[in-house]
């Protein structure tokens, strides 16, 4: 069995604090020598990645949906090896889901399954003692849930403090901290950026993680806390591995590792840190390329994948990197292996918003106002190394940039509601649709064999002969 003290931080709904409370709990325990794991419900990849620049290790996404149920478990007992404290934050409220699956997929069936205690956060600014009865039916609504108790934000005065302590006594929830309404800034930068500068470590991203650690360390019982934390049983599951890719995939490709080029920075990738970790397992030398700053792909590389976390605002920047993208271009045409997801379908393609991308695809794209956020169940159009036609899969989009055309003369995926979407062209497979690795760990195998492979050969119209 394994053992991992851990919380899952929640809140009534969005809004009460909880993201910032989480970075900070990571950042204060870490500035403390708590070897520390930061987990996110949900398909949010910008905030998971600065739960990981807090912790000093990848953050990672939990998504019943994305890898199923029975994955979160083991993907946590993967993610906090060795940690002395995992904390997950949740998602929206605490019984709420985003696909109407509450009893499976809200930030409660996760606690549950973890056998975890939840803090519950709560904005008590226009509250006083009827915090009693919102804290009761929170930990009423569900028996099998555990909740440990609340951390308060945006407290009035000393007063107000003291009346809702009281109000919490009276039902037996203990409080772990209070929080003035100004102790937690708006200082995380702006959301539009993505994940790039926590992965990236800016200045402005490590200055933000450290005051919000500060803020913590100062009002929340970290003691009593990692007292709780450690009070949680053994995970009722072993951990994941990612040598489950080469599962029935054969041995690795004999000879020298093959070069699979990552999009990324120095301080981790655009994919999920699954999927870095299942190409190492299947074979693979793993290098990232920074597509914002590099002229040229790593030296020797054999395939690239390009994770759906590239943000679409640095369009601009992607646009006048032009040497790289002409060797993006230039793999793609050999037949090499391109997997891109999200914003890289986008990089792929003739021209976004006017600016030249890639070029790889024939085809313009247009950033619009508003997203375009959900899941899509989707099945396979085209044979490709993402599978065979017919193949059925989960995955998540989150974009405003469209494309036109949507798809291409041998399409990516269809769904119910929607018009055939993405690109696969000769070892080209490309689409806004972002899946989690985790849940399709045969998929790094088989890239890693495109790789280490010779490229096929292709007729004009790029199938291949």
């Amino acid at each position: 069995m394994t053992v991992v003290p851990r919380l899952v931080l929640s809140a009534p709904s969005s809004g009460h604090g909880k993201n910032a409370l989480a970075i900070g709990l990571l950042a204060a325990f870490a500035d403390r020598g708590v070897d520390v794991a930061g987990f996110k419900v949900g398909p949010d990849r910008v905030d998971a990645a600065y739960l990981g620049l807090a912790a000093g290790r990848p953050g990672r996404t939990l998504d019943p949906r994305l890898v199923g149920a029975d994955r979160i478990v083991p993907l946590v007992g993967h993610g906090a090896a060795g940690a002395g404290l995992a904390v997950v934050q949740g998602s929206m409220g605490l019984y709420d889901s985003l696909a109407g699956r509450p009893e499976r997929e809200s930030t409660a069936a996760v606690a549950v399954a973890l056998r975890s205690p939840v803090v519950l956060v709560v904005d008590v600014a226009a509250t006083g003692q009827s915090v009693a009865a919102l804290v009761h039916g929170f930990r009423s609504y569900d028996e099998q849930l555990w909740l440990g108790g609340v951390i308060l934000n945006r407290v009035a005065s000393s007063r107000h403090e003291e009346l809702l302590r009281e109000a919490l006594d009276d039902i037996g929830v203990p409080v772990y901290g209070a929080l003035r309404r100004q102790d937690l800034p708006s200082v995380l930068p702006a959301r539009r950026y993505g994940a790039v500068p926590a992965l990236a470590r800016t200045d402005e991203a490590t200055r933000a993680v450290r005051r919000l650690g500060e803020a913590v360390a100062a009002t929340v019982e970290l003691d009593r806390l990692l007292g709780l934390a450690r009070s949680a049983p053994p995970l009722p599951a072993p951990p994941w591995t990612p040598e489950a890719g080469r599962e029935g995939a054969g041995p690795a490709p004999s000879g020298p590792r093959p070069v699979v080029a990552v999009a990324g920075t120095p301080g981790g990738s655009y994919s999920h840190p699954e999927t870095v970790e299942l190409l190492r397992a299947a074979g693979a030398e793993v290098v990232t390329v920074d597509p914002l700053h590099d002229e040229a792909l790593p030296a020797g590389t054999g395939a690239l994948v390009v994770g759906g976390g590239l943000p679409e605002a640095y369009a601009g920047q992607l646009s006048a990197n032009r040497r790289l993208c002409i060797a993006v271009a230039e793999l793609a045409r050999t037949g090499r292996p391109v997997v891109a997801e999200g914003a890289g379908l986008l990089w792929l393609a003739r021209e976004l918003d006017g600016l030249p991308m890639c070029g790889v695809l024939d085809a313009v794209g247009t950033r619009r106002d508003g997203l375009v956020v959900g899941y899509r169940e989707a099945t396979a159009l085209t044979d490709s190394l993402v599978g065979p036609a017919g193949t059925v899969v989960t995955g998540h989009k989150e974009h405003s940039g469209v494309l036109t055309p949507r798809a291409g003369a041998r399409p990516a995926w269809s769904w119910d509601g929607g018009a055939p979407e993405g690109f696969v062209w000769r070892g080209v497979h490309a689409s806004q649709l972002t899946l989690h690795w985790a849940a399709y760990p045969r998929l790094a195998a088989r890239l890693v064999d495109a790789a280490a492979a010779e490229p096929v050969a292709a007729r004009p119209d790029g199938v291949p002969a």
